[in-house]
């Protein structure tokens, strides 16, 4: 009988190690967001390239995400509890997550992190970002073409490069189609807040735009401007197709699922580096959403030749001649703007009224 226990107790100890080899076997991946999975926009599309690692590798992996977690040292705090609970490796999604992903990956050296939109790389820390400007620019053409106050409004968020980018390069093709066009700018100072996204298209709207671009993440609006009439959006991160076919009339959708499938599957066989990726629209990690049939087919076309162009690589949005806000020399004729110059980008182009806020 005692054999026989002995047996038994063996056979469960062994079971719990096969069991817990089978664990350590999986490859944790987490997700730091900061805005809920529900926005509508940026951390939505975030999400459905968490969800594509879940279905794309099924039970070799296990994903955990936290969401509105805000920038700063409750972002380092989120970070850490993810490293202790074993995670092997960490989508940090936020610029403003860029010190914390650096300082806790010292830390960790066996953890592999990769962090959104950011500059600062280490051993254990990739970049990564999508090159929006291209989709900025298609939409540029598009809202210069459909406004007819000549007014289009943009609600900028932070004052960073990549939404400085963004407004320049929408600027800048909207002005080619239509050179009567004006912008008005509003900052939000939020990535999300549905309540400050609809004062600020409010505010536009009460200004004359009659077209809104957003670098905020919420759908807020675009039901602003379903409210007022008349006025056309764009998806912004995804599609906000539920706003089809006006107020919204295109959008720019963040195609994440495959990187987030490639650099999980690199620490899963062992070939994970740390890099630096920028892609657009040719890879695939920026896409247009539909041109609904409130744009005019020639509108549509014109359009669609442009996001060809820039797919292929045959043209660059920042090609000059160009100036800066001040009257100085930006680019030369034919020149195009270098990766470095647009990723520090800090002024706006000739053109655009106002300052950038300190």
């Amino acid at each position: 009988m005692k054999f026989a226990k002995l047996l038994a107790g063996a056979a469960i100890a062994l079971g719990l190690a096969a069991g817990g080899a089978l664990a350590q076997d999986k490859t944790k991946v987490g997700f730091v967001y900061v805005g809920p999975v529900g926005d509508g926009g940026w951390t939505y599309e975030h999400n459905q390239g968490r969800l594509a690692v879940e279905k794309e590798f099924g039970d070799k992996v296990e994903t955990v995400y936290v969401e509105n977690v805000a920038e700063g040292p409750d972002a380092e705090r989120v970070i850490t509890q993810m490293a202790l609970q074993g995670a092997n490796l960490i989508f940090t999604t936020s610029f403003g997550y860029m010190d914390p992903t650096i300082n806790v990956a010292a830390k960790f050296p066996d953890v592999k992190f990769e962090h959104a939109t950011g500059y600062k790389r280490a051993n254990n820390v990739s970049t990564y970002s999508a090159r929006f400007y291209e989709g900025r620019a298609v939409q540029g053409t598009i809202a210069g073409r459909m406004t007819k106050s000549n007014v289009i409004g943009y609600i900028g968020s932070y004052p960073i490069p990549e939404v400085i980018r963004g407004i320049n390069s929408a600027y800048i093709h909207a002005k080619k189609v239509n050179p009567d066009v004006q912008f008005k700018i509003v900052w939000a100072f939020t990535w999300f807040d549905p309540a400050k996204e609809a004062d600020a298209a409010k505010v536009l709207i009460e200004q004359g735009a009659d077209v809104i671009l957003q670098h905020t993440d919420s759908t807020a609006p675009q039901a602003a401007a379903q409210a007022a009439g008349n006025v056309y959006t764009f998806g912004q991160a995804s599609d906000m197709i539920e706003y089809a076919p006006a107020p919204r009339i295109s959008s720019i959708i963040d195609n994440w699922a495959p990187y987030y499938i490639a650099r999980t599957k690199a620490v899963m066989d062992g070939t994970w580096a740390s890099v630096d990726t920028w892609d657009g629209i040719g890879a695939g990690m920026v896409g247009i959403g539909e041109i609904t049939d409130a744009v005019p087919a020639e509108v549509k076309a014109e359009a669609e030749a442009l996001m060809a162009k820039i797919a292929s690589g045959e043209y660059h949005p920042f090609t000059g001649p160009l100036k800066k806000q001040d009257g100085s020399d930006f680019l030369g004729e034919g020149e195009t703007a270098d990766d470095g110059t647009l990723a520090g980008m800090n002024f706006y182009v000739e053109g655009i009224e106002g300052s950038i806020p300190e």
